[in-house]
């Protein structure tokens, strides 16, 4: 079943603008979602904490590849949140070294993502959308015009 997504901007600075998807079911964002799984979670709050100065470092210089673990398959933007070593990994896709797109994520306790039901399904949402959004990019329909995403502000996307 296919669901209507919408992208929403979360926040912006002088290096990058953050967006993030959002299924119109309950009009809350993924990111949102993502956050407040684990951020009254006594045990993950710290690894909360780690992925959200990784946002912050992100804010700061923008959204430069070394900042985010390559995951996902060559051919899509998917990445994930932190690099370093942490039991969360929050899933996205960085679209230039100014723009981002967040989705969820979750505790990652397996080697891949594939061998987790969860984050692969979170993983496949954002390739679904990642190819969405580049088809509606090659026909002019949405364009990345420095640190912000045109064309986005009524479309609805069948992820």
């Amino acid at each position: 079943m296919k669901k209507n997504t919408t992208l929403e901007e979360i926040t912006t600075s002088e290096a990058v603008t953050i967006y993030s998807i959002s299924f119109e079911m309950d009009g809350t964002t993924e990111f949102e979602k993502f956050v407040q799984e684990f951020e009254n979670n006594a045990t993950l709050n710290r690894h909360l904490n780690y992925v959200l100065a990784a946002l912050g470092r992100i804010l700061e210089k923008g959204a430069l590849e070394r900042f985010f673990r390559p995951e996902g398959k060559v051919s899509d933007n998917v990445q994930a949140l932190p690099i370093d070593k942490c039991k969360l990994r929050l899933y996205c896709l960085r679209l230039s070294d100014e723009v981002i797109i967040l989705g969820n994520g979750g505790v990652k306790d397996v080697q891949t993502y594939e061998q987790s039901a969860r984050l692969n399904g979170y993983v496949m949402d954002l390739q679904k959308f990642d190819a969405l959004l580049k088809k509606e990019m090659l026909k002019g329909a949405i364009t990345i015009e420095g640190r912000e995403l045109t064309g986005i502000e009524d479309k609805v996307f069948k992820v």
